[in-house]
């Protein structure tokens, strides 16, 4: 049997999945939760696993699940979703839109949404698990579920490695993941080389001397200080960074003062910066110190300005062979036109750091989840860019063929290796 027969009839039963499929993940949805602390999520998703028959390690790197499926010889293989979800308040619509709420960690009350589609990846995951547990006669090897938190702070798959990753699971030849897009539902779109950028958030605190408002002679206004940082910033990317070189800098939040008439003493910027190369990052880094220093000394500022780099993301530079391998499965079994080329993302993930910490080949693809009429109207008329995308309040990927696509993506994937040839 070549590994696309393996996958069809592992995936020969999906149909009865359905049902349980989609009531799990309207269960995901209506009760998200923030990053690290995914105990609900993580507590479903090991019951699920270990009536599938799993060796089940809850608890790494603090609500992290792991889930082994030996099947004789074979390949290991290591298939990843990520469980967090955002504080965002959910205007959807929808009769299982969320309506939790959860303490931050700054002590803050705030709303709770699976904005960014971890309610898919971790309902695709479990479909395709069961069904490799339901369908062992069709493939040969190892399976290692993986489902992590905090993926959305930067840090959850570097605190499972942390907590000793390697040496709850056998080295696997090759680890897997997806991500549900603004794309047509139905489509995937495996993309060889970098796919999601390295990411950083920069805060900076620029100081100045408080006063009355009615006597700004007396101040070194940090608003203003701030005001031109941010003017200056712009001109990085425009003119600092060589033209074909991919960078973002955005300037988020700007945080200075209390009161109207009140010129406080400080002000805090904070920025994200996206790159698809190291030496970008560093030149992106290292203007943004030097322009926040120099606005600083011409302000006359009392000290100079603090700067701390955090909520960091590797770049995803998929395997070539690890992609070639998944993408001519694909080809085989899904149905032409539904392998699309999503191109180059500008968001960012964590994933890279357990198969980088591994030492294993990983390949990271796109799964569409936009309801293919909606899309293809706003691609005639011109206006894909307005379509509700991840983090959205307004973002709802469609159930189906969402989840049924992206349990095949898993399982056809998984079976490159994991089929018997």
């Amino acid at each position: 049997m070549a590994p696309t027969g393996s996958a069809r009839t592992i995936l020969s039963g999906q149909d009865s999945l359905r049902d349980w499929q989609e009531s799990l993940y309207k269960d995901f949805h209506r009760n998200p939760e923030l990053s690290h602390q995914e105990v609900r999520t993580a507590g479903v998703v090991a019951d699920q696993l270990g009536e599938f028959g799993f060796e089940v390690h809850p608890g790494i790197g603090g609500t992290g699940v792991v889930g082994l499926l030996s099947n004789g010889d074979g390949p290991t293989v290591l298939l990843r979703a990520d469980m967090d979800a955002l504080p965002v308040r959910e205007a959807t619509g929808l009769d299982y839109a969320s309506t939790a709420t959860a303490v931050d960690d700054a002590g803050s009350q705030t709303s709770v949404m699976h904005a960014c589609g971890h309610d898919v990846h971790i309902s695709t995951l479990l479909g395709a698990v069961r069904l490799f547990a339901e369908q062992r006669d069709a493939w040969s090897g190892t399976l290692v579920a993986l489902f992590q938190p905090a993926e959305e702070l930067g840090d959850g798959a570097r605190g499972m490695v942390d907590a000793g990753l390697a040496g709850l699971i056998p080295t696997p030849d090759v680890a897997l993941a997806q991500h549900v897009l603004v794309h047509p539902a139905g489509t995937v779109g495996p993309h060889a080389g970098p796919f999601l950028s390295m990411a950083d958030s920069v805060r900076i605190t620029l100081y100045g001397r408080g006063s009355h408002g009615s006597m700004p002679h007396l101040s070194i206004d940090p608003a203003v200080l701030a005001s031109m940082v941010v003017v200056r910033l712009q001109g990085v990317v425009a003119r600092e960074v060589q033209p074909g070189e991919f960078a973002v800098l955005t300037v988020g939040r700007i945080a200075v003062g209390a009161k109207s008439n009140i010129i406080d003493d400080h002000a805090v910027l904070e920025l994200n910066i996206r790159t698809y190369s190291r030496p970008i990052r560093d030149q992106l880094l290292a203007a943004i110190e030097r322009i926040a220093t120099a606005e600083s000394a011409a302000s006359g500022s009392p000290k100079e300005p603090e700067f701390e780099v955090y909520n960091s993301y590797p770049l995803t530079d998929n395997s070539a062979e690890a992609t070639a391998q998944v993408a001519e499965a694909f080809e085989d079994y899904f149905p032409a036109g539904a392998i699309q080329d999503f191109g180059r993302q500008t968001a960012s993930e964590d994933f890279s750091d357990v198969p980088t910490a591994l030492g294993v080949p990983y390949t990271y693809w796109g799964v569409g989840g936009t309801d293919p009429e909606v899309y293809a109207a706003a691609e005639a008329a011109g206006t894909v860019s307005a379509l509700p995308a991840n983090h959205s309040p307004m973002f709802a990927p469609v159930l189906q063929p969402t989840l049924t696509t992206g349990t095949a993506a898993l399982v056809v994937a998984a079976s490159a290796w994991l089929g018997k040839g």
